[in-house]
């Protein structure tokens, strides 16, 4: 692969740039976003305030425009305008990478639309460094924040535990001890990593098994990446429950207690105890 000195790469082209900016720590920015912001005619941002820290640290100049999940839909028209009439415009989010459980995918789908350019200037991402430090499989799956209402975070949690790969999710630090229990729940047997304040000073990564996890005693600080181990398989027991098995729990389910119901199966099955119980708890929750 030849790369080309850096005097001679043509400028940059008017489009759409999606900047990734850093995560906490502001010296974890790309010389490439510093460039692009610097030439960019606006820059789209979630909050001008936080936005304006970084601007300022490095001396852009650069025109700010407030582009957040309230008023996005409202500013595409615009937006757009100004990219078709041969504008330089990048999106940047408070921290990381924009688009990913923040705002920029409106505008992405527009721009596809209306086929405008759109440059990805790579950078900082909260579940790639969270990944990166967990130790757990690097095969995982991202799923943003959780939902709020406890009824559909029951659905959700519960759909989860049956991926096998590793789990990263975004919490806030309102809400962490309302899903904790149900993390408890869901993924007993497996590890977690709880990472705060990412980048930061006061940057803290708690290490521990899932079934000894535990509410914090007061609210903590900062936006909250929490990762879940990957998912542990017996491969002495069967992968699945048979047809068989299924019928007999789905006629014992309102009979017996879970417990009884998964000595049975186990005595004639080489399922795991775990599996009998966990569909067992699935099919309670569905009834």
């Amino acid at each position: 692969m030849i790369i080309k000195p850096q005097s001679k790469i043509k400028g940059n082209e008017n489009g759409l740039y999606i900047v990734s900016t850093p995560i906490g720590n502001l010296k974890d920015i790309t010389i490439r976003a510093l460039e692009i912001l610097k030439q960019s005619n606006f820059i789209l941002c979630e909050d001008t305030r936080i936005s304006k820290n970084l601007l300022n640290k490095y001396e852009i100049k650069s025109k700010l425009i407030s582009n957040h999940k309230f008023n996005e839909k409202k500013n595409i028209l615009k937006i757009i305008e100004y990219l078709k009439s041969g504008k330089i415009i990048s999106l940047i989010s408070d921290a990381g990478t924009p688009a990913i459980s923040d705002p920029g995918s409106v505008l992405v789908n527009e721009c596809v639309k209306n086929n405008i350019k759109i440059v990805p200037i790579p950078g900082p991402s909260a579940v790639a460094t969270a990944i990166s430090i967990s130790g757990f499989s690097d095969q995982f799956f991202f799923y943003g924040f959780l939902p709020e209402k406890k009824q559909q975070l029951t659905k959700e949690l519960n759909r989860l535990s049956e991926f096998s790969t590793s789990l990263v999710f975004f919490v806030s630090p309102k809400k962490i001890n309302k899903i904790i229990p149900e993390i408890k729940k869901y993924f007993s047997e497996r590890k977690v990593v709880i990472c705060r304040e990412i980048t930061k000073l006061y940057e803290e990564f708690l290490r521990v098994n899932v079934d000894e996890l535990r509410e914090f005693r007061k609210e903590p600080k900062g936006e909250i990446t929490v990762v879940i181990s990957e998912k542990k398989i017996d491969k002495n027991s069967s992968k699945n429950l048979s047809e068989s098995d299924i019928n007999k729990i789905d006629i014992m389910i309102n009979k017996l207690t879970i417990k009884e119901i998964t000595d049975i199966i186990c005595q004639n099955s080489k399922v795991s105890k775990k599996q009998v119980y966990n569909y067992c708890l699935r099919v309670k929750n569905e009834n």
